[in-house]
């Protein structure tokens, strides 16, 4: 077997939380008298952290430090009440962690969620399946595309990163795989669009999670 080792994403690749994270945003932005968007206008908001989400949450002229502040705070506050009312594994995602693991196939998952939301996503939806490491978004770590949280698991695990797929569903992961020198595959299932993916360096784009199987053996 080529490939000895799997980092996920969490948002789009492992979990659709779209629902959750975007009317938990929204809810912020009523509490602050604020125009609310869309469910789907948050797969271009999520991805790079808290911060950035509600920035691009809001209008143009309210993005000023403090509303953001706020905001963020209020987002935080709701989600933790309310992060699991809609959200699920993504059909098929189960059966290839089960896969994976029955092949001895270790199994990462990296976001840019923050470490504690991370983490408690995995534990509560993902119960039944073991990871070697689950990072999030932690102070003094820098977020994605920066490989520096890849690279971490990598050296945990003590495989080589040019052992490892990484599984995505935006250009930032394609762009961290690459700077990791890992090998990256695009989630066509999740939030962003395939000509994002191919536009960022994805090397192999699947439909359907256990699509991924296929790729342990790829000596590319």
């Amino acid at each position: 077997m080529h490939f000895q080792a799997v980092i996920f994403d969490l948002d789009g690749t492992l979990l659709d939380t779209l629902e959750d994270i975007a009317n938990s945003a929204n809810s912020a932005l009523v509490r602050h008298g604020l125009p609310t968007n869309e469910v789907d206008a948050y797969r271009y908001f999520i991805g790079d952290g808290v911060t950035m989400l509600i920035s691009r949450a809001l209008p143009a002229e309210k993005r000023d430090g403090d509303i953001i502040a706020d905001c963020a705070k209020a987002f935080r506050e709701n989600y933790s009440r309310n992060w699991n009312v809609n959200t699920r594994p993504y059909e098929g995602v189960p059966e290839l962690l089960d896969a994976l693991a029955a092949k001895h196939v270790k199994m990462a998952v990296l976001s840019n969620k923050p470490d504690d939301f991370t983490k408690r996503c995995v534990h509560e939806l993902l119960p039944n399946h073991s990871f070697e490491m689950i990072l999030g978004q932690r102070g003094g770590v820098p977020m994605k595309p920066d490989p520096a949280g890849a690279l971490q698991i990598a050296e945990k695990l003590g495989i080589t990163p040019s052992r490892f797929l990484y599984l995505g569903d935006s250009g930032i992961d394609m762009k961290t795989a690459l700077r990791a020198d890992m090998f990256p595959v695009g989630a066509i299932w999740g939030f962003r669009p395939l000509e994002e993916l191919q536009k960022h360096g994805a090397q192999a784009v699947i439909k359907r999670p256990m699509d991924l199987l296929e790729l342990l053996d790829s000596p590319l």
